[in-house]
């Protein structure tokens, strides 16, 4: 039986995270990833400025092109905000995870090839059955649909209508270095700049509809993408919303998309994964794992309370088609919002 101090689930930016800052702490750390890297995943590939001061803090640096602001389109109505504490920045997923696989390695972590679908846990540690693995503690950071989260009982039921992501790359040279977002009838299409000659299309949607149909809803974009420009094949996530009873149950911990997820919308995934990861860490190396689920809940609250009203404006036909003239109209309150989360 192998002992560890922690073993990470999951080999994405939470868990990659976590692990490089537990390895830091002192923690004998595990990583269990069943998928070779670089693991790639449907992203918008935005990283606010909040996420790129979290990897500036881990001493880390990723490739890609740099982001200024947010803007909103809706047919001639447009609305943009730049950034006020930093830049952004877009970068393929794979490169984001090449980066925080190599810093892992190179801080000594191992990272097994093994899949991890339930465990058994008492009051000393935690084990995975079937693979002469135990640990003092657990963190799972195995994604929305966490198979340790669910062998757990720990899934919490939705009752909203389930939101997909879907996006593809294309290699035209960007027109902004804005993130821009499209609001369609029933679909958002998130333009995020790549590089010199790439930008990344992410559609959040309701609708069950291939690709290039839900594309057409938005054909002033559509025109700036031809399809002999698509370089990537289209690959999808969801159902987006995720909502995890508690994010502390024993000696097992969530963070990331496991920990529980909103929506998409806001773009800041990576930065609640690393913000999470460092809080989590840190309550470890103080002996205080019961206050992780509170210092979660602080760090998140302002992304949860506004994402949840934007996806329950947009849900709702009479308010749907008023978010973006709403945010023209009311420019320094699109900005407050943009650099509360940003």
């Amino acid at each position: 039986m192998r002992h560890t101090d922690l073993l990470v689930v999951g080999g994405g930016p939470a868990g990659l995270a976590t692990a490089l800052h537990a390895a830091r702490a002192g923690l004998d750390t595990v990583v269990a990833e069943p998928r070779p890297a670089p693991v790639d995943k449907a992203c918008g590939e935005g990283l606010m400025p909040g996420a790129v001061r979290a990897l500036t803090a881990l001493g880390l640096h990723a490739p890609g092109h740099p982001l200024t602001g947010i803007r909103y389109v809706q047919g001639p109505c447009r609305v943009e905000a730049p950034f006020r504490r930093g830049e952004g920045l877009g970068v393929r997923r794979t490169a984001l995870h090449t980066v925080l696989h190599r810093a892992v390695l190179d801080a000594g972590v191992p990272v097994l090839p093994l899949r991890v679908d339930a465990v058994r846990q008492d009051a000393d540690g935690v084990t995975v059955p079937g693979a002469e693995l135990r640990a003092r503690w657990l963190v799972a950071a195995d994604g929305l649909h966490s198979p340790v989260r669910r062998s757990l009982g720990l899934d919490r039921p939705t009752r909203t209508a389930p939101r997909y992501g879907l996006r593809r790359h294309y290699a035209v040279p960007p027109w902004t270095s804005h993130v821009e977002v499209h609001w369609g009838p029933d679909a958002e299409a998130y333009v995020t700049p790549l590089g010199p000659r790439l930008v990344g299309v992410a559609l959040l949607t309701s609708r069950r509809a291939p690709y290039d149909t839900q594309l057409a809803g938005f054909p002033e974009l559509a025109a700036r993408l031809p399809p002999h420009t698509a370089v990537t094949p289209v690959r999808g996530a969801g159902p987006l919303r995720r909502r995890c009873r508690t994010r502390v149950h024993g000696r097992v911990l969530f963070v990331g998309d496991a920990a529980g997820y909103v929506d998409a919308l806001t773009g800041e995934g990576v930065c609640l994964a690393l913000t999470g990861a460092r809080a989590l860490v840190a309550n470890l190396r103080r002996g205080t794992p019961g206050r992780y689920g509170t210092d979660w809940a602080r760090a998140t609250r302002r992304y949860r309370v506004l994402t949840e009203l934007l996806v329950g404006a947009r849900r709702r036909p009479a308010l749907a088609p008023h978010i973006v003239p709403a945010a023209a109209r009311l420019p320094r309150l699109f900005a407050a919002a943009v650099n509360a989360l940003g």
